[in-house]
């Protein structure tokens, strides 16, 4: 998640001395048992260094669920190859969903590829998830992020909200606030919960709490963010301002979530072009300590984060404008294409 230069005390900055980590005048939050160090990067605090990531699905089942428009319903599929087969007696495609027994999804897949299917191409794909309860961000979490900002690595994962409406279609246009000069770009990890995550006892556990992984476009407006005091969450969530999809993958579609590469380009132009490798707290270790100071609900969303190449950091801030195309992808995620229009 890009995080930029604000004067506001009610949000940390990313630029300079303004980013420093809080004082710590309540400890930070630490695994129970402590986290095995692995095949770490060593510059990082103890506290979320890496642990293994290859997970299994709460089911155990390897699936891309995909949801597709037909005039006003929404029809949850699955995508198999370059053909997407409807689920029978499934509504959508959400966290009960994703939590599954692996008999149960087996059920559903093989009774989905005995029909005829339909081309991926070409069909109009909504979300590929049902409306979350809520979305939660991760900033600052990429480190080649925080050294093109010139911040400090935090000591503690960064948070902030973003309203669920904003969800929208991998394919959809994205409307440019009224009065906006600073609409930009974020691709990013999306993280989809299946189970109920309270207060979980150490990183290793988020892998039981997990249902799937995709591609979000975390789209924002730098000056209602930063320049207009108040949270960061106005610049966030307006309208349109997240893109998902195509498709929400179980978590050993992927395998190990912390190899995977994330790319972006506007009007054909390569802006983003990053590695999961390169966040400062994991996907496993931002889970868990999500869950010391909120419950996660079957179906929230996680946003883990940007790598570096967001306008608020190139030279000459070329912010988005009406008639702008962005291309996005992440390794086994798909990609998506949105253009952006003016707001009527």
């Amino acid at each position: 998640m890009r995080c930029g230069r604000t004067s506001n005390a009610t949000a940390s900055s990313t630029r300079g001395a303004s980013a420093s980590p809080r004082s710590h005048a309540h400890p930070i939050p630490q695994p129970a048992p402590a986290t095995p160090p692995g095949a770490a990067d060593r510059s990082a605090p103890a506290a979320h260094r890496r642990t293994p990531t290859r997970q299994q699905p709460p089911g155990g089942t390897t699936v891309r669920f995909v949801q597709r428009r037909d005039g006003d319903r929404v029809v949850p599929g699955i995508v198999d190859g370059d053909r997407v087969y409807d689920l029978a007696g499934v509504d959508q495609v959400d966290g009960a969903l994703l939590a599954r027994s692996e008999e149960q999804l087996g059920e559903l897949e093989a009774a989905a590829l005995a029909t005829e299917g339909r081309d991926l191409e070409g069909l109009d794909l909504a979300a590929p998830i049902a409306r979350p309860m809520k979305i939660v961000c991760i900033g600052l979490n990429y480190r080649d992020h925080a050294a093109e900002t010139g911040a400090a690595i935090p000591e503690e994962p960064v948070i902030f909200m973003k309203d669920p409406s904003t969800i929208t279609g991998p394919f959809d246009v994205v409307r440019i606030p009224r009065n906006s000069v600073k609409t930009d770009w974020e691709v990013e990890l999306g993280v989809v919960i299946a189970r109920e995550a309270r207060y979980l006892a150490s990183p290793a556990d988020a892998a039981n709490v997990i249902g799937g992984y995709v591609l979000s476009h975390d789209v924002s407006e730098r000056e209602f963010q930063l320049e207009r005091g108040g949270q960061w969450d106005k610049g966030k969530s307006c309208e349109t301002f997240n893109p998902l999809g195509p498709w929400v993958a179980t978590p050993d579609e992927l395998g190990d979530v912390q190899a995977l590469g994330l790319r972006l380009s506007v009007n054909g132009v390569q802006r983003q072009d990053g590695t999961t490798a390169d966040q400062v707290f994991d996907v496993n270790h931002v889970v868990w300590y999500l869950s010391q100071f909120m419950v996660l609900q079957p179906g929230d969303l996680i946003n883990t984060g940007t790598p570096a190449g967001v306008a608020l950091g190139i030279e000459g801030t070329p912010y988005l404008r009406d008639g702008d195309i962005v291309e996005l992808s992440i390794d086994g995620l798909g990609t998506a294409r949105q253009r952006f229009e003016d707001a009527s």
